[in-house]
């Protein structure tokens, strides 16, 4: 059963590439303040490049202004490919922070796994964008297909900040 609005963020570890390489990054430090966390199926698939990302890059100022602390990106991807995605896709520069969850342990705890053999996508995320306040989840928008990308973008839970 996936989680929703209403239930604690679950705990555990995260990684995050950053100039030394690969770095644990405790789910403990994202359980005060407001933070807004998306999750996709891939890094560098189409929907999530050229929709669901570019969401949250165009609205990150706007997210800022509401009181969001941070605003992150999760992907079952290793940290390498996640932290050269968010190089590309200008990500790093407007302030996102993208976590890998290499093996895939968030997102079977929030419920929102699934396996697309066709595409080659095994134990990868559903699409989904949440805002969490101080450990809670207070707003929870999934998308009914991982190619869609509407309730998830960054204008659509910018709404419920």
């Amino acid at each position: 059963m996936a989680l929703g609005e209403g239930d604690k963020l679950p705990s555990g570890k995260l990684l995050q590439m950053t100039e030394n390489g690969p770095a644990a990054v405790d789910l403990a430090d994202y359980q005060t303040g407001r933070v807004a966390i998306f999750a996709l199926p891939g890094a560098y698939t189409g929907t999530c490049s050229t929709q669901h990302v570019p969401s949250f890059i165009r609205t990150a100022d706007q997210f800022r202004g509401k009181g969001v602390d941070r605003i992150v990106c999760i992907s079952v991807n290793d940290p390498f490919v996640m932290g050269a995605w968010a190089t590309d896709t200008g990500a790093d520069k407007a302030g996102l922070t993208f976590l890998s969850d290499a093996d895939g342990a968030f997102t079977k705890a929030m419920g929102m796994n699934f396996d697309a053999p066709p595409a080659g996508l095994l134990g990868r995320s559903k699409r989904y964008a949440m805002l969490v306040e101080d450990g809670t989840i207070t707003a929870f928008q999934a998308e009914e297909s991982p190619g869609q990308c509407s309730v998830s973008g960054g204008e659509s839970l910018l709404e419920r900040a």
